[in-house]
């Protein structure tokens, strides 16, 4: 009977433990992951600007480290935190708009049903979707206290990540499995998919929301604002974009007998907000690499239940270092060999 090696049981026995244990820490980290992707992410965004100050004008790396890092949090953080703040109170407003939005949409069905007989009110359960929504709607807002945690988290790593730059590369290279050449290859794409997930989704979707504030200003809509937040939210969406803002303005201005301001808005959604986006793309995402509309869609059916509202950035990124991962595994052990007849 042939006998497993010895040096292959404890091969085995190293994997398992790993395994185990790795498993045990991802699964406490779960709830804070943002926090870890967003040290990440801000690394490869701040890495050369770190390198430039420390290398060119000769700053200490914990001071060059601690203003890049109150920057990004003036910059981007507080930004971002107020809209996840706004949106979780937005919560109930939400919901009264959308049940508004369905109670006429049902009038409008209402009058076809006049017209033609067909009754299609009936299989409509207003109060199921607003329920729905709204449970999305605190969903997509998150956990404030963990949000916290995540924030600090992340600042914490990326503190120690930019002032021990070689020693990360070191490291990376010492745990890592696969040869410098797939790292440095991975590594690339990596940093593209970064800042075109982390800059460039979320810019397109910034300027088509406030390309939509000007219209809703210019038609007098009711609560501007909120409707800005929402289309904002739906363009980083793909396949649904500002329909998500435009369309619900559109049928609760047709409900109050504003027809004038309801079609108006109705086409500039279509043509205005709707041609800019791919304007803004053009400008924005050919500088960077243009990531496939299927992976932000998937990335924000994944991340937002995962991150919550900061989920919408997170997500698509989550993907593209899971392809990433996938690549270099290919790139690594997926070698077609060759046999000899």
């Amino acid at each position: 009977m042939t006998q497993i090696a010895p040096k292959i049981i404890r091969q085995i026995f190293v994997l398992l433990l790993i395994i185990l244990f790795g498993s045990l820490i991802f699964s406490e980290m779960l709830p804070y992951l943002s926090g870890v992707l967003g040290a990440i992410t801000f690394y490869i965004l701040l890495r050369k600007p770190m390198k430039y100050l420390v290398n060119k004008y000769k700053w200490k790396s914990s001071v060059a480290a601690l203003s890049l890092m109150l920057g990004s949090f003036i910059v981007v953080m507080i930004p971002l935190t107020g809209f996840g703040f706004m949106l979780g109170n937005k919560v109930s407003d939400a919901a009264a708009n959308s049940e508004k939005v369905i109670d006429a949409f049902k009038d409008q069905i209402g009058k076809i049903k006049f017209k033609t007989g067909i009754d299609i009110n009936s299989q409509i359960d207003t109060a199921s979707i607003t329920s729905w929504l709204s449970e999305s709607m605190q969903s997509m807002a998150g956990n404030t206290f963990n949000l916290l945690i995540a924030i600090g988290l992340m600042y914490f790593m990326l503190y120690f990540m930019l002032t021990n730059r070689k020693e990360l590369r070191q490291s990376l290279r010492d745990y890592i499995p696969m040869d410098n050449e797939n790292i440095n290859k991975i590594g690339k794409e990596v940093q593209t998919m970064v800042k075109s997930n982390a800059i460039g989704i979320p810019l397109v979707a910034l300027a088509q929301g406030l390309i939509a504030l000007i219209g809703f200003l210019i038609f007098g809509i009711e609560d501007p604002l909120f409707w800005f937040v929402i289309v904002t939210i739906g363009s980083m969406i793909p396949f649904v974009g500002t329909l998500v803002g435009i369309l619900p303005v559109f049928i609760l201005t047709l409900s109050t007998g504003n027809s004038f301001q309801a079609w108006g808005i109705l086409i500039y959604g279509f043509v205005v907000v709707g041609s800019t986006d791919n304007l803004i793309r053009l400008f924005i995402l050919k500088k960077l690499d243009n990531v496939h509309p299927l992976i932000t869609l998937i990335g924000v059916i994944v991340g937002v239940p995962l991150f919550g509202f900061i989920g919408l950035v997170f997500g698509p990124l989550l993907v593209s270092m899971f392809m990433a991962l996938t690549k270099i595994y290919k790139e690594e052990y997926g070698k077609s060999s060759e046999f000899s007849s």
